[in-house]
């Protein structure tokens, strides 16, 4: 039952951080012929899906060496604790400024000048945001499963949901963003629990998901008892410069079809 609510829990919140790599590859396939722009769309998302696999395959080999490579106060820090040290400080570090950049940041996002003029290039940086995007993803799955069965179950059905269903997820977000700022506080958390991991300070699996299931219906409450005509707070997004009207459309209001 456990291995269940593992899977269920971590397709939900693969799926909505999800979002912001589905939002990033229509920009860029949207520069692309009209003829071109669903294949490039749906190519991007089938390379994210083998990208997170393959990182998968190679982090697993990685958590597999015990051996310890030196010692920190009498804890002796093997490959696997530095893979989960660094991983937890990475989603630490990228949820935490993923939430300010929301609430208090300034839109768009001025690091990503990306220029693609044919189809072979916009592939080209489409596999490079979906790196990018990877990375946190599989830290993420690192941090709230043992079972690498699991994991490649969660990326799979994710990446099929977005696929089919990322218009109606990216509207019901835009209109729901508590769901998004949920799920960056849930990387906080499991950033913390990979660093105390790395550590040998092990924190039961089972009380992870409970904290966050119990979030999610407190969320799901809120929602429910809302009155449906007050306007959702408006959070900044990252969009690339001069795609500001795109960005609007992919956060709800016009998306084009995968």
């Amino acid at each position: 039952m456990e291995q269940v609510i593992a899977l269920f829990t971590l397709i939900i919140l693969e799926v909505v951080l999800g979002l912001d790599n589905v939002i990033f590859i229509s920009i860029l396939a949207a520069r692309l012929p009209a003829h071109q722009q669903q294949k490039a769309r749906r190519l991007g998302l089938i390379f994210a899906m083998i990208l997170r696999l393959a990182l998968l395959g190679i982090i697993s080999l990685i958590l597999k060496l015990e051996g310890n490579l030196f010692t920190i106060f009498d804890q002796g820090i093997s490959g696997k604790d530095l893979i989960l040290i660094a991983g937890g400080l990475f989603l630490i570090y990228k949820s935490a400024t993923e939430i300010h950049h929301k609430m208090e940041g300034e839109e768009g996002d001025d690091s990503k000048v990306i220029k693609a003029k044919s189809f072979r290039s916009v592939i080209g940086q489409i596999l490079i945001l979906d790196l990018v995007f990877s990375v946190d993803s599989i830290i993420t799955a690192i941090g709230m499963v043992n079972e690498l069965w699991i994991m490649y179950v969660a990326v799979i059905v994710t990446v099929t949901i977005m696929l089919f269903a990322a218009e109606p997820i990216s509207a019901f977000i835009h209109k729901h963003p508590s769901f998004k700022m949920l799920a960056l506080s849930f990387l906080l958390l499991i950033g913390f629990s990979l660093i105390a991991e790395g550590f040998e300070y092990h924190i039961p699996k089972g009380y992870i998901y409970f904290s966050m299931s119990f979030a999610f219906l407190v969320d799901i409450f809120q929602m429910k008892m809302k009155p449906s005509k007050t306007p959702p707070v408006q959070t900044h997004e990252h969009y690339l410069p001069g795609e500001e009207k795109l960005v609007e459309n992919a956060e709800g209001k016009n998306v084009r079809p995968l």
